[in-house]
């Protein structure tokens, strides 16, 4: 979708809207804070016209970086960690390099064996990344049973290997508390279609916040935030 049709029909300009966007996927911070940090500008601003912008633009922001990301080596770390939705706990399957660069997410209403095969499916799918040479996860038993299905089916080599241990993990654990961090000031989700959305989103911004998309270096915030107004064709 063109950028002017993307926008078409809002009330506010589209550097405003992805500001709002930006804001709230990479820090702790709620909507009504945002409505008044807006308000401090001189813009009256709905904590609900926020959170649709975020609903609407977050997975937007994924779709377009996926091209610009660098490539991630084929060492990988897989772990689920929890989601509260309405009230229930849910998982967030996420896999990152031995670097703790970012492959890919999912979101998952069940922790098993075909959720696991989906998210790895998913992650071979990523244009940033390659097949693995090995695999680290924890001792959860959906595991094994995903890989010998990806390798029954050939989707992976029989040369990859799965290896088994919590202590070789900790790279992904730590990456967890990020997204955590920024989670916790939401008090959970509504559904899982607004979780999925709204992670996808937070997802993004710690890639280019970890250096992960070309021309972006680790820890320096304005070539960011350019990149994002390069891939969506405006000036915020």
């Amino acid at each position: 979708m063109s950028t002017p049709a993307l926008f078409k029909w809002r009330h506010f300009l589209p550097e405003i809207i992805l500001l709002n966007v930006r804001w709230y996927c990479r820090y702790s911070l709620s909507y009504r804070d945002l409505e008044e940090m807006m308000q401090e500008r001189g813009m009256r601003v709905d904590h609900s016209t926020i959170n649709r912008w975020v609903l609407r633009y977050a997975p937007e922001l994924d779709k377009r970086i996926r091209a610009h990301l660098k490539p991630t080596n084929d060492s990988w770390r897989v772990d689920e960690t929890y989601i509260k939705i309405k009230g229930v706990w849910k998982y967030l399957y996420r896999a990152v390099d031995s670097e703790g660069n970012t492959l890919d997410f999912m979101l998952s209403a069940k922790r098993d064996g075909k959720a696991a095969t989906r998210f790895f499916r998913k992650v071979l799918k990523g244009q940033h990344t390659q097949p693995p040479r090995v695999i680290t996860v924890d001792k959860n038993a959906a595991y094994p049973v995903a890989i010998e299905t990806l390798k029954t089916e050939e989707t992976i080599g029989e040369e990859s290997e799965l290896r088994q241990s919590k202590y070789l993990n900790n790279v992904i654990e730590q990456d967890h508390r990020n997204i955590k961090r920024i989670v916790k000031p939401m008090m959970g989700f509504k559904t899982f279609n607004t979780a999925r959305r709204t992670l996808s989103g937070i997802e993004v911004m710690n890639m280019i916040r970890k250096g992960q998309v070309k021309g972006v270096k680790q820890g320096v915030s304005m070539p960011g935030v350019k990149f994002i107004e390069a891939i969506f064709e405006i000036a915020a």
